[in-house]
């Protein structure tokens, strides 16, 4: 697997997770909603704090078309996409000081662009990276174009085939001549269900395109992200909200930033608890060898007894013979008294040199 760096920080290639805290409209409309959200982000241990560059007209356009409202079962149905875009977006006048908060919270922030001149004026800021939402994955000319900008792309898959994801892989490779591309498990129901997320495509991501592979996680709780560090996930990605009881377009389904805090904990013990692919005793358990059970006396011997089974078993603490020779050491002859716990030890029995 490939790996590459977002703002010094090295993401796959055995790293630890690097966890991205989205805001996307949690801000619910306030600068400094939005600037707490940078701040709680940082203090919770995200490597970055994520935000969405669009505008109403540039993301659609205000139509009576039915197909403009949003339906099927969603957070927003009976909205009309304009509206919940309007509701929803990033202002971009408000971008110096969120830029300004970051590098004041000393966390990483980039953007996800949502058409060419989003991607443009990002450009301004000099962002580490850039993202491509899953709605977007289809939108090749918007890959090529941002690929073209020379940073490091990430890109969400839901909803998406195998053969989009190919195209947005090859796209996104071609037009940054060989970009540094990730791609993230993504199931787009919000809030998604855990039965839906289907993470043992996470390796098969790893097989098929030799790229860091992440989760843009939309569960409502923390163990399909976990789950996704254990099989192999080097990105997460998180809504992060400051209250879910404000309301909002996306609170439903964001951690508030104590949960965040905890998830970021949890995501690396997960990948600490991975460790390697290591057999025989640890540091820690060195000491507990001691304990294993051997071969010792189990009740008072005279010297010259035959021994039995009564006589000695397999117990803790180690010391004497393996347990296995158990069966040899029955029947055998005590060569002196032997007290209980004693270990057993080949020189404790006659052998036929002695006369046996």
């Amino acid at each position: 697997m490939t790996s590459f760096r977002i703002g010094g920080r090295a993401i796959g290639g055995g790293e630890p997770p690097y966890v991205i805290a989205e805001i996307s409209a949690n801000h619910r409309g306030s600068r400094a909603a939005a600037i707490e959200l940078i701040h709680a982000a940082a203090e919770a241990g995200a490597d970055a704090v994520k935000l969405q560059h669009y505008t109403p007209d540039t993301i659609t356009v205000r139509s009576d078309h039915p197909d403009f409202l949003v339906t099927g079962g969603t957070l927003w149905d009976g909205r009309q996409l304009a509206d919940l875009y309007a509701e929803a977006m990033t202002p971009w006048e408000w971008t110096d000081d969120l830029a300004a908060a970051a590098d004041a919270a000393g966390i990483t922030w980039f953007s996800t662009p949502f058409d060419r001149t989003a991607a443009d004026f990002l450009v301004r800021y000099d962002v580490p990276a850039f993202k491509i939402a899953s709605f977007e994955i289809v939108d090749l000319p918007l890959i090529r174009y941002v690929a073209g900008l020379g940073k490091p792309m990430i890109i969400s898959t839901g909803m998406a085939t195998l053969p989009e994801i190919d195209a947005a892989v090859e796209a996104a490779t071609e037009a940054g001549d060989g970009a540094e591309v990730a791609v993230l498990r993504c199931n787009s129901g919000y809030p998604a269900a855990p039965d839906e997320m289907d993470l043992r495509a996470i390796a098969v991501m790893h097989d098929r395109w030799h790229r860091p592979v992440g989760l843009s996680d939309h569960t409502l709780g923390s163990t399909a992200a976990i789950a996704a560090v254990a099989l192999g996930a080097c990105i997460v990605e998180k809504h992060l909200t400051l209250r879910r009881s404000d309301g909002g377009p996306d609170a439903a389904f964001s951690a508030e930033p104590d949960e965040f805090a905890g998830l970021v904990a949890a995501l690396h013990e997960a990948h600490r608890s991975l460790g390697e692919a290591r057999f025989g005793p640890s540091e820690r358990e060195v000491a507990n060898i001691a304990f294993r059970r051997s071969l010792r006396v189990a009740r008072p011997i005279a010297a010259g007894t035959i021994l039995s089974a009564d006589d000695v078993r397999s117990m803790r603490p180690a010391g004497g013979l393996a347990p296995d020779h158990l069966r040899d050491v029955i029947g055998s002859t005590a060569r002196t008294d032997l007290s209980v716990g004693h270990p057993v030890q080949w020189s404790d029995l006659l052998t036929d040199e002695d006369g046996r």
